[in-house]
């Protein structure tokens, strides 16, 4: 981030290190001759990145700058605001990557043609409480970047870690997220991004934790609790992965990052410390929550002291 301009600097500097060195054609014209653009153009000071919009210098342009550049080029003089997950980024949700910046219009403009790497989305309902007109650059809040960046995904398990990831990082709440959507009955994958965002608000923080509890539900056991902190034999605080309270039992789901030495120490000694206090503890891989689910269960219902099942065997 540059230094912010001197007290003095004209209204130019300071448009340009708001707008992190990006300006549409309209802006500049509206502070400087043609001439005078021409000349910064042509001189090599500055450069096109796209129709109607400049840098101000010609190294190479950040994440940052491009979407500076689709906000300013979708607006053309109206409104246009960063959204989904190119939102999210902005919000500070680490780990999405997308080839493409998502900026959102309202539905009556339409004659913005936007240049490659900017999809542009059209919307009906863009109420004031779901803008961040403060942004840098213009957005969407968290709760409607969320909700939008879902029924935008590719599919439906996209859908759900968006969610889930933005949960996670407690940018959002469930009742916000409630507000966004009783304005937004028909949007695309609704049953999908409610029953996400009602498990990601109980504690789900993960694609596998969901799909845990799903397979929870299939199978006819206790809801577990999820993301629980318990106390172990020497009083730390543990953050528990699944909890099923009358039975105490505590279940581990390990992803590929278990697979790190380091990683799969601590977890064997969280769990030597959890069982060294008196509970028992099942762990179980992502794939086979996802591969093996007759097993899982089979383990579960044994842990929980329920009867096995009987008669068909459960379809995967």
């Amino acid at each position: 981030m540059p230094s912010p301009p001197l007290d003095d600097a004209d209204d130019l500097a300071w448009l340009l290190f708001r707008q992190d060195q990006v300006i549409s054609r309209r802006q500049a014209l509206s502070l400087m001759s043609v001439g005078a653009l021409r000349h910064l153009v042509d001189s090599g000071r500055w450069r096109t990145v796209q129709r109607g919009v400049l840098v101000a210098h010609t190294g190479e342009v950040t994440h940052a700058q491009r979407c500076w550049a689709a906000v300013l080029g979708a607006a053309a003089g109206g409104d246009a605001y960063l959204a989904g997950v190119s939102a999210l980024r902005l919000a500070g949700l680490d780990g999405l990557r997308d080839n493409v910046v998502h900026v959102l219009l309202p539905a009556e403009r339409r004659h913005f043609n936007p240049p490659r790497g900017v999809l542009v989305h059209r919307t009906a309902t863009l109420p004031d409480e779901d803008l961040h007109r403060v942004g840098s650059p213009p957005a969407t809040m968290p709760a409607r970047s969320m909700v939008d960046a879902a029924q935008w995904a590719a599919s439906d398990n996209a859908a759900r870690t968006f969610i889930a990831m933005t949960f996670q990082r407690r940018l959002v709440t469930e009742e916000e997220v409630e507000r966004v959507l009783r304005r937004m009955p028909t949007i695309r994958r609704r049953p999908v991004i409610l029953r996400a965002v009602s498990e990601a608000a109980g504690g789900a923080h993960s694609l596998i934790e969901m799909e845990f509890l799903a397979l929870c539900r299939r199978a006819g056991l206790p809801a577990p609790v999820l993301q629980v902190v318990k106390l172990d034999a020497s009083g730390r605080r543990r953050y528990v992965d699944g909890w099923f309270e009358e039975a105490g039992v505590h279940v581990e789901i390990d992803g590929a990052q278990h697979m790190d030495v380091e990683q799969w120490w601590r977890d064997m000694r969280r769990q030597n410390d959890l069982s060294a206090a008196g509970e028992r503890v099942l762990r179980f891989p992502s794939w086979a929550i996802r591969h093996d689910q007759e097993t899982v269960i089979a383990h579960l219902r044994a842990a929980l002291n329920l009867p096995p099942l009987r008669g068909p065997r459960r379809p995967r």
